[in-house]
């Protein structure tokens, strides 16, 4: 069965013309598949607080998840990828006060597709995943996790930036219980730490919507205060405000992805975290903030995108060879991998930030690669953690022999991250680094090298931590009998590891999802800042004109003056 496609909005238009604004075509609603994706495991959760047995909470959560992911699939099934349009578009303005063009509005295109894919995958994995790790307040641990899934969906799926900031703040509450309840020793100081970092971002996120949704109305929508995501595409913001707006939606998306210096969350929250949230947070979670870079700041604010590029090049590439370098020092086997989030989300904000088609979709792609391979190895390490309930690397060794399946699938998963040719990390990287060499904004070629070193650092952090736990002798006797993987979790790692290896010997069907609505959005940017640029440039020939105007009539006024002091002293 193939799902109707939707067709929507615009193509760019050469400066010059139609005063560098998009152009509008209708937006055609649908069946309303996305609100179904969205909203089941909302649905979920709600059924989920009717029931008492442990047995039926775990059991609607894995259906819910599940049904939601084959629902999913239709999204793909019905993508027309050659357009770079906003697919099974629902929307509806009648949930907001009139005189606000604000909207109930959703859709997918070539920059969410993936990543709403990847989120739904990731639903029955988590839950899975918890099935005997979590054992109290089981009812309330379920009920979050399925909120949490409706939150992640609706922010890669909204087109109302005020939409979009709901659904961003309310992926906020559920992690925070997750962590603070089902946390490890330190879970409360996690999750307060998580809080307090997102929520700063996310209150200086607000005041730019609010600001940008007013002059964005004034300019393109009858003064009507505005936060559609196409009419905000259609105002060029001027540069004096595009440098201040840019830097507080950048900065609450950098603390989500997170961006060196902003990171040090992060680990707290992923080693506290219990498994299942670990595998979120960092499969889709982190994915929210390089989301808003490329959805929001790079087409907003086109002219400081690309004069601050150089900034987060160099953070970004701080952030690689720093994580990397961390992650090697750590005895915690969860904190490493934690810390390799930092080194591998920093190609994905080198990529974004080096204004290529090759660069910007090897960033879209590396989050992909990064949620199912990371995902993968918390996974794994969350096993391991469950049979000996430590996750320090000296305390096993030797587990190759003990449990083989186990060593398969920790080992391919490592391979994958590390960027091995044939799997899919490689593809992510190798297509990131090659566009940011060629990139006329950076034009560092020196800054690329360097980030090519984070490469070779991840081979080095993650063979280490495989030779550590699963070669050498066996040195503890609770690792002679430790358990290998059982059915359950072999099932939730095979989706993984075919998914790793499709992408990286045939990634050219996810490729070509992405390219169009790439190269549109590089065309629009590209249109945006000269179009500003253009502006800017006529204001200051106006002001300069009247300036010499006002001057010869301020020297005639004087002259006569002059003029008159004469004849009155003759």
């Amino acid at each position: 069965m193939r799902f109707p496609r939707r067709a929507s909005f615009a193509a760019p238009v050469a400066p010059g013309r139609g005063k560098g604004r998009l152009r509008r075509t209708k937006i055609e609603n649908n069946m309303g598949l996305t609100s179904i994706v969205i909203f089941l495991p909302l649905l979920g959760a709600a059924l989920t607080l009717a029931l008492r047995s442990a047995r039926a909470i775990r059991w609607t959560a894995l259906v819910t998840t599940t049904v939601t992911f084959v629902v999913s699939l239709g999204l793909w099934m019905g993508f027309d990828p050659s357009a770079t349009t906003a697919q099974f578009v629902d929307r509806s303005a009648a949930w907001f006060p009139a005189g606000f063009d604000v909207k109930y509005f959703v859709g997918v295109d070539g920059l969410s597709l993936l990543l709403v894919l990847l989120t739904t995958l990731l639903g029955p994995i988590v839950v899975l995943s918890s099935w005997t790790y979590i054992s109290k307040h089981l009812k309330a641990y379920y009920v979050l996790l399925l909120i949490l899934q409706t939150g992640v969906t609706g922010v890669f799926t909204s087109y109302d930036v005020f939409l979009f900031y709901i659904f961003f703040e309310v992926t906020l509450i559920p992690m925070y219980f997750i962590i603070g309840i089902w946390g490890g020793e330190n879970r409360i100081y996690a999750a307060v730490k998580f809080v307090l970092y997102t929520m700063v971002g996310s209150l200086l996120l607000l005041v730019a919507i609010l600001y940008l949704g007013y002059q964005a109305g004034d300019a393109v929508n009858a003064g009507v205060f505005t936060t559609d995501w196409y009419k905000l595409l259609e105002y060029n913001i001027p540069v004096a405000e595009q440098t201040w707006l840019f830097f507080l939606f950048a900065l609450a998306f950098a603390i989500k992805v997170p961006l060196f210096p902003l990171h040090t969350w992060l680990p707290d929250a992923h080693v506290q975290a219990p498994t299942g949230g670990s595998v979120i947070l960092a499969g889709v979670l982190l994915k929210m903030g390089t989301y808003g870079l490329v959805r929001f700041c790079l087409p907003f604010f086109p002219n400081a995108a690309q004069e601050y590029a150089m900034l987060f090049a160099v953070l970004a590439v701080i952030g690689i060879v720093y994580g990397a370098l961390v992650s090697r020092a750590q005895p915690d086997a969860k904190k490493l991998v934690a810390y390799s989030s930092v080194s591998h989300l920093g190609f994905v904000v080198l990529g974004i930030f080096a204004f290529t088609v090759e660069s910007m979709q090897g960033a879209l792609i590396q989050m992909i690669n990064h949620g199912l391979s990371t995902g993968a190895l918390f996974l794994i390490v969350g096993m391991l953690y469950e049979r000996r309930h430590t996750r320090l690397m000296a305390d096993y060794g030797g587990l190759a022999r003990v449990t083989p399946v186990l060593a398969f699938f920790m080992i391919f998963s490592v391979l994958a991250s590390a960027g091995l040719p044939g799997l899919n990390g490689f593809v992510g990287e190798f297509m990131i680094l090659l566009g940011s060499f060629k990139s006329a904004v950076i034009g560092s070629p020196a800054l690329i090298a360097v980030a090519t070193t984070g490469v070779i650092f991840a081979a080095v952090y993650l063979l280490w931590m495989i030779y550590r736990v699963f070669w050498g002798a066996i040195t503890r006797e609770e690792n002679r009998t430790m358990k290998d993987l059982n059915f359950r979790e072999v099932a939730l790692l095979v989706p993984l590891v075919v998914l790793m290896a499709v992408l990286g010997l045939a990634p050219n069907p996810f490729l070509q999802v992405s390219e169009p609505m790439t190269r549109f959005l590089l065309e629009s940017m590209e249109a945006k800042r000269a179009a500003v640029l253009l502006e800017a440039e006529r204001v200051d020939m106006a002001a300069a004109a009247f300036d010499g105007a006002r001057f010869e009539v301020l020297q005639d006024h004087s002259s006569g003056e002059t003029a008159e002091g004469k004849e009155v002293s003759e």
